[in-house]
């Protein structure tokens, strides 16, 4: 079988290896590939892998041969999927390989709002450290968390992950999840979202997007929060409303924010994010560990594998 990669340089940036898909056919990858390339380069592949780049209905329409197309992720919106069930296209992702590493990004962000520690390291090189008239400084409040309430939204696999790690740093645990509407579930309280808005220091976001959890945080859900909130998002980037939560940020209301996802990526110039104040933004990294794209690339391997002995695995249409 012809196997074609079309964006494989952030899955594999010459760190990991390709040799499992290379056993199991005809191999092409290609770093990245724009969209009016996509056509070309499928050609007569049976198997496409795909990280970001679209396939749509009209570029399914061209193809001649596509058997299998292998979501190089846990989200899959780049697939149209029901134009790939219509044409008898089998669509796999991979739900399982970040875990661990995506909720150990999730606390980071927590700390950094916390401590500060980049801002504070690069004051250091620049020398204030060295000219300051005490023997130590901090410039933005130092915050313990200890005794306070993370609200975490989802709360699933890396939900509860999340909740794990902050529980062992003494913090009440909170979640909602529409799986599950009561009762204690994996050490949190189950509560609604009006009561998690209005009862956590800390708001964590780990859900899906879904056209109900698009725009959740919001200027009205906001309203809602105790007064300098912290708000973490390392999930989807359209589950926030950017605006509103600059202009929450920039009045005080919000007291910080850290994401490593945003709207549409990579990030636009005129984000309303860039300019908030106690804003962190990272580009979208918290799945790239190594361990991670290791295990992502095993999982390809064994979704594909699974596909050519006729009992496919993950799939999503």
């Amino acid at each position: 079988m012809k196997i074609v990669v079309l964006d494989g340089y952030t899955e594999n940036p010459g760190d990991l290896s390709w040799e499992g898909l290379e056993q199991l056919g005809d191999l092409t990858v290609y770093d990245r590939s724009s969209q009016d390339q996509v056509v070309e380069r499928i050609g007569n592949a049976e198997i496409v892998l795909v990280n970001k780049v679209q396939l749509t209905k009209e570029i399914m329409e061209h193809t001649t041969n596509l058997k299998y197309i292998g979501v190089l992720a846990t989200g899959y919106n780049v697939v149209d999927v029901e134009a790939a069930k219509a044409k008898g296209i089998t669509v796999t992702n991979i739900p399982t390989y970040g875990t661990d590493g995506v909720a150990q990004y999730a606390i980071a962000l927590l700390l950094e709002l916390c401590h500060r520690i980049g801002e504070h390291s690069t004051t250091v090189f620049a020398g204030d450290w060295t000219t300051n008239a005490d023997w130590c400084y901090w410039n933005s409040p130092q915050m313990e968390l200890a005794g306070k309430t993370i609200g975490i939204i989802g709360y699933g696999r890396i939900g509860q992950k999340v909740g794990a790690i902050a529980a062992a740093l003494g913090m009440t645990v909170i979640a909602n999840d529409r799986s599950h509407t009561e009762g204690i579930v994996a050490g949190a309280k189950m509560v609604d979202l009006d009561q998690l808005f209005s009862e956590s220091d800390v708001i964590s976001l780990h859900c899906p997007l879904f056209p109900e959890t698009e725009g959740l945080i919001n200027k009205e859900t906001i309203a809602k929060m105790k007064d300098g909130v912290y708000i973490v998002n390392d999930s989807r980037g359209q589950l926030i409303n950017e605006a509103d939560l600059r202009d929450d940020l920039n009045s005080g209301k919000v007291g910080g924010a850290a994401v490593d996802v945003v709207s549409t990526e990579p990030i636009k110039q005129d984000n309303p994010l860039l300019v908030a104040k106690n804003m962190i933004i990272t580009p979208h990294m918290a799945w790239a560990s190594r361990e991670a794209r290791a295990r992502l690339m095993a999982i390809a391997v064994e979704n594909v594998e699974k596909f050519q002995a006729g009992t496919p695995v993950n799939v999503v249409n």
